[in-house]
């Protein structure tokens, strides 16, 4: 796009400062300095904590050594301990981060509530009732675990849609019917892990810990590929999210068809939700906490998808290597860590909203 095909205008809109740059042909594009400051903020923190945790382990190794290994300059040793045990592990935690924070944004958005996160309202619950089925009734093996965790999810999400919708979706109610979800599906997995044997149960309690163990690059194609498609659809429908924050009926004055829209963006984060449990397991709290952590970071209404994508990736590998280098040999699963902070940053959150009144 050259200078002499684009004009840009600034925002009228209180509250914000941002510009529009329109072509000739009439496409436009909002650009808000500060958030789009803060998205390249976050995502050189992002790369700098990915080079530092493939630098973490029983073979430490300094950023410049990664770095020189990442572009083919490293010894065979290295090429081995990089490429193939710990840049897949990076890879997916970058990956399940940004898509839980991406997710949550969507979630939060539609429900108009920060309360509105996939493992509060029960779709991680329902990936992981998925995966313990596939484990604990028919002891399928990893690929079978990560296509009960998708179905689990994706049935969830429908089920959650159907009971929610009253001539259209509601926020509190879609919440409401979530923490129900949550609370009968939490009960089907503890009744599924009475019922496993020992190799399973363990097998079963490992898994929903979340955790980025072990993971290779079966499990970053797969989600590389869903992030792929599901990415480009949710960003492109970030205005007209924040169009439908302003209530249906503004929406659709303003030429947004709000339960397509919304139809699409809950069902594209609810196969985030879902792909990223299942390659990582149910990892909680990114999504609730990554939306709201980039709103003030941007200090933007409106979804704030990019930044809160980048937000749940960095959130999720700076919990990975922070489980790694502060509790030593006995390493902790991220998924505790961050059910850790997460209880308290949702402690924090509920003070803050009731503070506000606004529950």
């Amino acid at each position: 796009m050259t200078a002499a095909s684009r004009t840009t205008s600034r925002t009228s809109r209180p509250g914000t400062t941002g510009k529009t740059l329109r072509t000739r042909g009439g496409l436009s594009l909002r650009v808000a300095p500060r958030a789009a400051v803060v998205v390249l903020l976050l995502l050189a923190v992002a790369a700098a904590a990915a080079v530092a945790l493939i630098g973490t382990g029983d073979f430490p190794m300094a950023p410049a050594d990664v770095l020189r290994t990442l572009t083919g300059g490293g010894t065979p040793a290295q090429e081995f301990i990089v490429r193939d045990l710990r840049l897949p592990r990076v890879l997916v935690g970058l990956l399940v981060g940004a898509s839980l924070g991406l997710a949550g944004a969507v979630f939060q958005s539609v429900s108009r509530n920060p309360l509105g996160s996939p493992d509060v309202i029960g779709f991680g619950q329902g990936s992981a009732a998925g995966a313990l089925v596939v484990i604990v009734l028919f002891h399928g093996d990893p690929f079978a675990v990560a296509a009960g965790a998708v179905a689990g999810g994706v049935v969830t999400g429908l089920a959650v849609y159907l009971l929610a919708w009253r001539k259209g979706i509601h926020g509190y109610r879609l919440v409401l019917v979530g923490i129900g979800a949550a609370a009968v599906l939490t009960g089907v997995r503890d009744y599924l892990m009475t019922k496993a044997d020992l190799v399973d149960a363990t097998r079963s309690m490992v898994w929903m810990v979340g955790s980025l163990d072990g993971r290779d690059w079966g499990q970053v194609w797969p989600l590389l590929c869903v992030a792929a498609v599901l990415f480009p659809v949710l960003l492109g429908h970030g205005r007209a999210l924040r169009m439908l924050e302003m209530g249906d009926d503004a929406a659709y004055a303003l030429g947004v068809r709000a339960e397509r829209t919304r139809l699409v963006a809950m069902g594209a984060a609810v196969l985030l939700t879902a792909a990223a449990t299942a390659a990582a397991g149910p990892v909680t709290f990114v999504a609730l906490a990554a939306p709201q952590i980039a709103r003030r970071l941007t200090r933007a209404s409106g979804p704030n998808l990019p930044a809160s994508a980048c937000t749940g990736a960095v959130l999720l590998v700076g919990a990975d290597w922070g489980s790694q280098r502060l509790f030593g040999a006995d390493q902790l699963p991220v998924g505790a860590l961050t059910g850790m902070l997460g209880g308290c940053y949702l402690l924090w959150l509920l003070f803050t909203e009731r503070k506000a009144g606004r529950i």
